[in-house]
């Protein structure tokens, strides 16, 4: 099993200690939650760096507004710490067979390389593809899932938890209160939560805000368009750096670039319109795609960050290669009442009609935007010793 061969659980008194000992931030606690040092890798005297992450100077300048984090709860090393046993923790689930990790997989830029996901049973599937999850924190107004169900990324966080296909404990599993009460069992989530919170209170809330910091701290910088960049942004004019070619790119993928960035109007594709940099997540005010007639629904889409690693791609899945998502955006939008109106010209969605060395310089470029920090970074990694 996972998480077998755990020492034994301290006595009652550390526990107390623990939760006499104030909020998240407090470092006077001890420094060593007990049992879950012993079930997984974490460096409990050093732990990892979430709360302050050093970011290029184009980010500090140009993302603060698009941060959906909420006011009333700043990123917290620990509560994050604990956000990322969650995320990788199969016993969050009904039978120890998922977790959030299962369909959101670091190195594929945590999303997954099948259409629909698993999540307790081969049997059933998730009704959405798994999104990415680089760079979430900069969608504005901070929904989350494709069709922006959930208010909040916190809110996000349960649904998964309650449903029958994902994690499991949804209707007659008995809901959070039965999760609680089998997370009470373990010999670590009671200390783990007096480490990050300040007491031993299992909570949906809590467990919430962990999961929801641990992962707005995914922030992806590190691409190679990242490194070009750097070289040639200025802080006196932010926006001119857009239209420069990079010195580390390939003349296809500065043409690509140039596709991407430039609109319509001046001969481009206008994608980072929708798609802004430096995140190159969803503008806030973007609609519905176009990807069926008659679409109503207002969909959100995940950062472009990584999205070079794996198909497929879409809502549904539809698409298996990005060379299918550019030729669909280039001729395939169909008309509906929540379409873009970027994506319009007039009355008819917009036909692009890109050459096809166009076409696939954009597709070189999106290749660009794949972040190797981000997919290998052990502070994003599953915890648990196996």
């Amino acid at each position: 099993m996972r998480l077998g061969g755990m020492g034994r659980l301290v006595a009652s008194a550390l526990t107390l200690a623990l939760a006499a000992c104030g909020g998240g931030g407090n470092p006077q606690r001890p420094v060593t939650p007990a049992g879950v040092a012993e079930a997984t890798t974490i460096d409990f005297a050093n732990i990892a760096n979430y709360s302050a992450p050093k970011l290029p100077a184009y980010f500090d300048r140009t993302v603060t507004s698009l941060d959906n984090s909420p006011t009333s709860s700043a990123l917290n090393d620990r509560v994050a710490t604990l956000g990322r046993v969650l995320f990788y923790d199969l016993r969050l689930s009904t039978n120890d067979r998922a977790s959030c990790a299962s369909c959101h997989r670091q190195a594929l830029g945590f999303t997954d390389s099948m259409r629909f996901s698993n999540g307790i049973s081969s049997a059933a599937t998730t009704d959405f593809h798994a999104m990415r999850l680089g760079n979430l924190r900069y969608w504005q107004p901070g929904s989350a899932f494709w069709d922006r169900r959930a208010a909040s990324v916190e809110a996000q966080a349960s649904i998964p938890i309650h449903s029958l296909a994902e994690l499991g404990w949804g209707g007659p599993a008995g809901g959070f209160d039965a999760l609680i009460r089998k997370m009470g069992r373990t010999r670590y989530y009671p200390d783990l939560f007096a480490w990050a919170f300040g007491d031993s209170r299992i909570t949906e809330p809590r467990m919430q805000q962990a999961i929801a910091q641990f992962v707005r701290a995914m922030v992806s910088s590190a691409s190679r368009w990242d490194t070009g960049y750097a070289r040639v942004f200025s802080a006196s004019a932010p926006n001119r750096a857009l239209d420069v070619d990079l010195p580390n790119f390939t003349p296809a993928e500065n043409r690509g670039r140039h596709v991407f960035m430039t609109a319509v109007a001046q001969g481009g594709a206008g994608c980072s319109a929708c798609h802004l940099p430096p995140t190159f997540a969803l503008a806030a005010d973007a609609r519905s795609n176009g990807l069926d007639a008659g679409e109503t629904r207002l969909f959100k889409a995940p950062s472009l960050r990584s999205v070079g690693l794996t198909g497929p791609y879409m809502h549904d899945g539809r698409f298996q290669t990005l060379a299918e998502v550019v030729d669909f955006y280039d001729h395939g939008i169909q008309q509906g009442p929540a379409l873009d109106p970027r994506l319009r010209r007039g009355n008819e969605p917009r036909r692009l009609n890109l050459s096809a060395a166009d076409r696939a310089a954009l597709v070189a470029f999106l290749m660009t935007l794949s972040d190797p920090v981000l997919t290998t970074d052990a502070r994003f990694s599953d915890p648990f010793r196996h």
